[in-house]
């Protein structure tokens, strides 16, 4: 799973949370490694944070197939939201930005702690960053384990391009992508962005992707 081209064999155009599908490299290598060593983690709660598009659903996926856990999206949560995860050992808190009531979140972390559960939260920031009012929350943040998902690097950002030009079977020489690598932005977004566009380019003119067209997208 760690050689680019095992990675790489079983993308579908379609969003794939597989597995096989997830490519590991340095700047994701250590929220991965948790993942795959559940439950020896030093502490219950967990919080993967990054930018958009940088995996943080995907690895979501991998644990709960893995270990069975439930995953609870932030227009979720109510009244009945702890009936619903009592029973469940795992849980992933998905987009922890968007809850805003202090009280909520801090009875999420008091649940798992009282009752022995694991909890995954995926934030954009570190939970910590967050400027809590609540003296009790702002305890429980120091029970977390915190893992960053960096900006993509080389070998992620290769492993993307490819991946999707080869989704949208779009035909493109090896070293236009190292090219590609070398000068687009460390973003998981603007590398999304820039393949939508590679995308429209190539349905508008029906031709090959040449340097020119990499430059003209690039903005060059």
């Amino acid at each position: 799973m760690s050689k680019l081209n095992q990675a790489l064999l079983k993308f579908e155009l379609e969003q794939n949370f597989a597995y096989d599908d997830f490519f590991v490299s340095k700047c994701n290598y250590f929220a991965f490694n948790l993942i795959e060593s559940w439950p020896n983690w030093e502490k219950n709660i967990l919080n993967i944070y990054g930018e958009k598009y940088s995996g943080k659903s995907h690895l979501s996926e991998i644990f709960k197939k893995k270990n069975k856990a439930i995953i609870i999206k932030t227009d979720e949560i109510n009244n009945e939201f702890f009936t619903k995860i009592r029973f469940h050992e795992n849980i992933i808190l998905d987009n922890l930005e968007y809850i805003s009531d202090e009280k909520i979140l801090y009875s999420i972390f008091n649940f798992a702690e009282q009752f022995n559960k694991y909890l995954i939260i995926n934030s954009i920031n570190p939970v910590n960053s967050n400027d809590y009012s609540l003296p009790d929350l702002k305890s429980r943040l120091k029970n977390c384990i915190y893992a960053k998902i960096d900006k993509p690097d080389d070998d992620m950002i290769f492993a993307l391009i490819l991946k999707h030009f080869s989704d949208r079977q779009i035909k493109i020489e090896k070293k236009i992508i190292e090219y590609i690598t070398k000068r687009i932005e460390r973003s998981y977004g603007k590398i999304f962005d820039f393949i939508y566009k590679v995308d429209q380019f190539s349905l508008m003119n029906k031709k090959p992707i040449d340097y020119k067209s990499i430059k003209k997208i690039l903005g060059e």
